[in-house]
């Protein structure tokens, strides 16, 4: 069902410490707030850093700007609270603080949803650094070697896709599905789309516009990112009883590579998956950032490593390690 002709609009913005990145964010969402006459939920799940007083401060410069409070912390939470405030909302846009947008984000979004008359509209992600790692895990996120073709990892000139990064929804459709699982931390993005599309709903990939992604900043933030991804993944194939994806057994097989080189000094031949792993990883890197022209870029290939080793032990903890909820039972 297409929404009236002039939609109503609220656009959300879930964030935990996001001091160096909301101020940007909240200054280029001023301008596309007013022309689809939308409100600005900020939903803080306990800042500390100075986020909150940056938000309220703006808030108090535009009534547009809301802060609200997210006891529950989790992002999924965020977005679930704020299509609960929607009051009648027809679209409900979602923002992620780590993320810059081009100026008309919100209004092309609109616009593809009404054009195609899907329920969710999702955009691709271009990741991009600054440090000398971040530039290196940008690369290896925005190439197979560290997406493993992930359609919302490369450029899209417009697609029907099962998943994506989440940017639009049509309220009717989120909340008739039951919204975000709030019980998983990570994946609920996917968790979620499985269930729009299983209720016959659409996803559209759109190229009418992207989002800059910002990395992770160390090894060891970016290995905790993956590792969750990967538990994320397991659980939602253990929820609805799925099968993984190829794309998805390759990295998964990466841990148990790597656990059988441990017996190497028995039997040599053991060491050999990991080292087939590494050796295409690393070289692949370098192809990639010589033909960048950086230094940096050569090391998208430990950057890669990185994510596919974390994803993968996350991957097995969640399929066969006990949830929260089952371990708080």
């Amino acid at each position: 069902m297409v929404s009236k002709a002039v939609p109503k609009v609220i656009i959300a913005v879930p964030c935990l410490n996001e001091r160096e990145h909301i101020a940007a964010v909240l200054d280029g969402l001023a301008a596309e707030a007013a022309a689809l006459d939308a409100q600005i939920l900020v939903l803080d799940g306990g800042s500390t850093d100075g986020t909150r007083e940056i938000v309220a401060r703006m808030a108090g410069a535009n009534g547009r700007i809301r802060l609200v409070e997210n006891p529950k912390r989790l992002q999924s939470a965020a977005i679930n609270l704020a299509a609960r405030l929607a009051d009648g909302a027809d679209y409900l846009i979602r923002v992620d603080a780590h993320c810059a947008y081009p100026a008309d984000y919100c209004r092309k979004l609109v616009a593809e949803c009404q054009r195609v008359d899907a329920s969710s509209v999702v955009v691709s992600l271009d990741t991009r650094g600054t440090s000398c790692f971040q530039r290196a895990v940008a690369l290896a996120q925005n190439t197979r070697l560290g997406n493993g073709g992930s359609p919302h990892r490369l450029s899209s000139s417009g697609a029907f896709v099962k998943h994506g990064h989440h940017a639009l929804f049509r309220l009717e459709a989120f909340l008739g599905v039951g919204g975000y699982d709030e019980s998983f931390t990570h994946n609920e993005d996917a968790e979620l789309d499985h269930r729009l599309t299983s209720a016959g709903h659409r996803i559209w990939l759109t190229g009418a516009c992207s989002a800059v992604y910002f990395p992770r900043s160390s090894p060891g933030r970016l290995f905790a990112q993956y590792r969750n991804y990967g538990r994320g993944r397991a659980r939602t194939i253990r929820k609805h009883n799925l099968r993984p994806s190829p794309r998805q057994l390759v990295p998964a097989f990466i841990g148990p590579a790597v656990l059988l080189a441990l017996a190497s000094p028995w039997f040599w031949p053991a060491s050999l998956p990991a080292a087939a792993w590494a050796l295409a990883c690393l070289a692949y890197g370098v192809v990639l950032g010589i033909r960048q022209g950086g230094a940096c870029e050569t090391m998208s290939g430990l950057a890669a490593m990185i994510m596919h080793a974390a994803w993968s032990l996350g991957f097995w903890e969640g399929l066969f390690g006990p949830t929260k909820r089952e371990r708080s039972r």
